[in-house]
């Protein structure tokens, strides 16, 4: 199993002319190599390999302007890109697919790629890490190497590669090492569903009678004001308008939504695990928020907010812990009734005639054919379990009244009050 961990450069400014220097290259031979791939599947229909890629670079001006295996990597890249474009288009044809794949495309001419180094290139000297350039760079600029920072973190012994990664004018160093859990005894008849939103981020509800909403208030917040920012810099201003300002609050978004992924993946994991829960059952469907119709100002905010990301990270942290991670359809599951055990249809088999036995008679309250008020959110939740119960035999039984009125909120960051505030200067 392996972890990444990303960490912002803070170098001189020659040591990030180096590495910007680096990245412009890698992006320059990134374009050389799928040229050479595009030609050879237009033209012969074959799908050229890294390795060949890597061969037919070798005499490139870009393969050459730094070093051999971390440009060699690059060109590992694009043949990955075409190995992916030949199974989607393997899928396309047998009808698995609603669109047909392109070829992968060019990168922005004069941009930024990623510049990978394996470790076996790498040394490490007084907490230092460094990184080789190669023959041909010392020949032409005097410079044979450069040195970046050892995280304190992580063992050196488990690092496998690391990768200099451009955003928005900003520098990460990512390390790939190795990581080993350990084994957690989990129940996977024991199951926690999860339903995803906007003011509540997840919502979430298990059959051992606990249940705990993620807050998505603050995350929307931090969007909308990421929003409002940039269409007063761009105010009067060309369509491609961009800046240093745009680019660094870009940069700052980016991150906070980064950071809140984490969290909330950390939160849904570190529940199953404290509670021996070892199914989890996220509803989802494809393709949501392709066409979709909220409204001017709820459609930014649904788009904009990376729930997908999240559905992805919770997804590789299930099996990394050994938890079943199921992701199933949510059509009907806000209108039906739970606790009523009303029929819940699919997406296109709803029966003639069917109606819930519950009402929502305000936002967040969901009202249930014998009077009870229940939380709108946990009966969405509880409903998404029910729509895999059968099929992976879950015992429902544990979902109680008590769960689905009074859910845990979790808050993703806590606010901190002013030092004012603090000593009641205020």
């Amino acid at each position: 199993m392996f972890g990444c961990q990303q960490e912002l450069i803070k170098c001189d400014k020659e040591t990030k002319a180096i590495i910007e220097y680096l990245c412009y290259e890698s992006n320059s031979l990134y374009n050389c190599a799928v040229y050479y791939a595009r030609q050879m599947w237009l033209k012969t229909g074959k799908i050229v390999s890294g390795f060949d890629l890597t061969a037919e670079m070798k005499n490139n001006k870009h393969f050459h302007a730094g070093y051999a295996s971390a440009m060699q990597q690059t060109c590992l890249n694009v043949g990955e890109a075409f190995k992916s474009f030949k199974k989607l288009l393997s899928k396309s044809k047998k009808g698995e697919l609603a669109q047909k794949p392109k070829t992968p495309y060019y990168r922005k001419s004069g941009g930024l790629f990623t510049v990978t180094y394996p470790k076996r290139w790498l040394k490490l000297k007084d907490q230092f890490i460094r990184f080789p350039l190669g023959n041909q760079v010392k020949a032409w600029f005097g410079i044979s190497e450069f040195f970046l920072p050892m995280p304190t973190n992580l063992d050196w012994a488990d690092i496998k590669e690391i990768r200099l990664l451009p955003r928005n004018k900003c520098f990460y160093a990512e390390f790939v090492y190795q990581q080993s859990v350990e084994p957690i005894k989990l129940d996977q008849s024991t199951v926690l569903g999860i339903d995803h939103g906007l003011n509540n981020w997840l919502t979430c509800v298990s059959n051992v009678g606990t249940s705990f909403i993620v807050d998505g208030l603050h995350l929307k917040s931090l969007n909308q004001w990421y929003n409002k920012s940039v269409a007063k810099i761009k105010e009067n201003k060309p369509h491609a308008f961009w800046s240093n300002r745009l680019a660094a609050i870009t940069e700052k978004r980016n991150r906070q939504m980064r950071d809140a992924v984490n969290k909330a993946a950390r939160i849904v994991i570190n529940h199953c695990l404290d509670n021996h829960i070892g199914s989890v059952v996220f509803g989802w469907n494809k393709e949501q928020k392709n066409g979709a119709d909220l409204g001017k100002n709820n459609n930014q905010k649904f788009v904009q907010i990376p729930t997908a990301k999240l559905k992805s990270r919770i997804e590789k942290l299930c099996e990394q812990y050994g938890i079943d991670f199921i992701e199933t359809e949510e059509s009907y599951t806000s209108k039906t009734s739970f606790l009523d055990n009303d029929v819940l249809p699919t997406i296109g088999a709803k029966p003639e005639g069917w109606k819930s036995s519950g009402v929502r008679p305000n936002r967040g309250l969901f009202k249930t054919g014998t009077g009870i008020n229940i939380n709108a959110d946990c009966n969405g939740a509880a409903n998404i379990i029910r729509k895999v119960a059968m099929m992976a035999k879950f015992d429902l039984a544990g979902i109680s009244r008590g769960c689905l009125s009074q859910p845990k909120k979790v808050l993703l960051w806590t606010l901190q009050k002013s030092p004012r505030l603090q000593t009641g200067e205020a």
